[in-house]
C-alpha cells in the first residue's frame, strides 16, 4: 500500500514539475506526501527545516549574492567588461570571447551562475548584436558563460559543498580555480570557431595603451577579486568572513568611489538580493529533508549498491559522472547537490576518489546542467533578458555544452587539475 501512495504522491508532483510550478513546492509537497504515506513523524520536518540552516558557513551564501548585485550596480562589472574587450578585441569573435573572460572575472567575485549570466548578458547581448553577431548565438554565448560562475571561487555551491560533505571550504576553492580557467578557455576556443566560420563581429585594433587604460579603470574589480583571494587563501579569514569583507568593500566602492550607488538605491538593491536569497535558502532546507526520506526509503542503498556493483575506478566515476549529468537535466545544482553528494560522494571515496577531486568533478557536472535541456537554468535567464524563445538558444548552446563535456571528463582523468595548486598554497 505504502508503494502505491508514494507512485501516487511522485505522479502528482510530476503534474506540478511540468506545468511549471517552483520546484521547492515541488520538493517540499513530495516530502509530505510522502511522510503521511509511509507514517513518518511530521515534527522532525520543521526541526530539519531549521537545524538545515543553522549554520555560519551558509552566511556566505546571501553575501555573495549581495555582492554580485553591488558589482553591478557600481558599475565594476561594465568596467571588467571594457578590459576583457580591450585585451580579446582584435581577435575575429573578441566581443563574445570577452564576454566569456567577463564572466570569468565576474564570477571571481559573485560565485554565482544565473547572477553572472544576468549581469554580463545584460550588458554584453546588446553590444554583441551592434558588432554583428546573430542574436541567438550572443545569448548562448553569455549563458554558457554563467556557467563558470559557481566554478571559479568563491562559489556559492562550493560553500554548499563543503557545508553538506564536511570538506574545508578554502581547499575546494583552489580547487576550483584551474578547471574553471578551463572551462572559460575551451568556450572562447568555441566561439572563435564559429565567429571566424561566420565572420561575425568587428575587429579592433590591439592598443597596449588600451589595454592599460582600462585595466586601471577596472582596478576596483580586481581589487575585490584580491580580497577575496588573499583573505581566504592567506588565511586571514574565513570564506564567509570574505564574504562580508567583499560586500562590504562593494559598497563603499560603488558608494563613494564610483559613486554610481545611490543611497536611495539600496533598499532595492537589497531586496533584489533577498528575493534571490528567499528562494535558495528555503530550497536548502527542504532538500536536506528530501535527502532524509530518501535514505529512509533505502534510495542511497539502491544506488550505492548499484554503482558499486560496476566495480573499478573508473566505471565507478563514470557512473557517478552521467548521474550527475542526468539529474542536471531537470534539477537546479542546489537540490541536485543536496540530494546526490551524500549519496555519490561516499561511493567515488570508497573507489580511491580524492574528495576534493570528486567535488570539483560533481561541480563541474552541476554548472554543465545550467545549459543542459530541458532544464538548463542559464538559458532560461539569457532567454529572459534577451526576450529571445528558450528553444531558439539551444542550438547555439550545443558546441558550447560539448566543449564543457570534454573539459568535464579531462577534469575527472586527471586529477592534478583540481589538486595541483592546493599543494602551492600549502593544504
Amino acid at each position: 500500500m505504502e508503494g502505491y501512495l508514494i507512485g501516487l504522491v511522485s505522479l502528482v508532483v510530476t503534474f506540478f514539475f511540468i506545468i511549471g510550478v517552483p520546484i521547492f513546492l515541488i520538493i517540499g509537497l513530495w516530502v509530505v506526501g510522502v511522510s503521511l504515506a509511509v507514517d513518518f513523524t511530521l515534527s522532525n520536518l520543521s526541526v530539519t527545516l531549521f537545524d538545515g540552516l543553522y549554520f555560519f558557513g551558509l552566511l556566505a551564501l546571501p553575501l555573495f549574492i549581495l555582492t554580485g548585485d553591488l558589482i553591478s550596480a557600481a558599475g565594476i562589472a561594465n568596467r571588467l567588461v571594457d578590459f576583457a574587450y580591450a585585451a580579446l578585441g582584435w581577435i575575429r569573435g573578441g566581443l563574445a570571447m570577452s564576454a566569456l573572460g567577463a564572466c570569468g572575472l565576474f564570477a571571481a567575485i559573485s560565485g554565482s551562475n544565473s547572477a553572472t549570466t544576468a549581469t554580463i548578458g545584460g550588458i554584453m547581448h546588446p553590444a554583441m548584436v551592434k558588432n554583428g553577431y546573430d542574436t541567438r548565438f550572443a545569448a548562448a554565448t553569455v549563458a554558457a558563460g554563467g556557467t563558470v560562475g559557481i566554478i571559479i571561487p568563491p562559489s556559492i555551491i562550493f560553500i554548499v559543498y563543503g557545508f553538506i560533505m564536511q570538506l574545508p571550504i578554502g581547499e575546494l576553492f583552489v580547487a576550483g580555480i584551474i578547471p574553471g580557467l578551463m572551462m572559460v578557455i575551451a568556450m572562447q576556443l568555441v566561439c572563435y570557431i564559429f565567429s571566424k566560420k561566420n565572420n561575425w563581429g568587428h575587429v579592433i585594433k590591439f592598443s597596449p595603451k588600451n589595454v592599460a587604460k582600462t585595466a586601471v579603470l577596472a582596478w576596483l574589480g580586481f581589487l575585490a577579486i584580491a580580497i577575496v583571494i588573499w583573505g581566504i587563501y592567506s588565511g586571514a579569514f574565513s570564506p564567509t568572513e570574505a564574504a562580508g569583507v567583499t560586500t562590504g568593500f562593494c559598497l563603499l566602492a560603488g558608494v563613494f568611489i564610483t559613486r554610481e550607488i545611490k543611497i536611495k538605491e539600496l533598499p532595492k538593491i537589497l531586496m533584489r538580493s533577498g528575493q534571490i536569497t528567499g528562494m535558495l535558502a528555503p530550497l536548502i532546507a527542504i532538500s536536506i529533508v528530501m535527502q532524509q526520506v530518501l535514505s529512509q526509503l533505502g534510495a542511497k542503498a539502491f544506488i550505492t549498491d548499484m554503482v558499486t556493483s560496476l566495480g573499478g575506478y573508473y566505471p565507478v566515476l563514470f557512473a557517478c559522472m552521467l548521474i550527475v549529468l542526468l539529474a542536471g537535466t531537470i534539477l537546479e545544482s542546489l537540490p541536485n547537490t543536496i540530494i546526490l553528494a551524500p549519496i555519490l560522494g561516499p561511493i567515488a571515496l570508497s573507489v580511491g576518489v580524492d574528495p576534493i577531486h570528486f567535488a570539483v568533478i560533481f561541480l563541474v557536472g552541476d554548472a554543465i546542467g545550467f545549459i543542459t535541456p530541458p532544464y538548463g537554468l542559464n538559458l532560461y535567464v539569457a532567454s529572459g533578458i534577451t526576450g529571445i524563445p528558450y528553444l531558439k538558444l539551444l542550438a547555439y548552446s550545443m558546441p558550447y555544452l560539448i566543449s564543457l563535456i570534454i573539459v568535464w571528463i579531462l577534469v575527472a582523468l586527471v586529477p592534478d587539475f583540481s589538486l595541483f595548486l592546493l599543494s602551492g598554497v600549502g593544504f
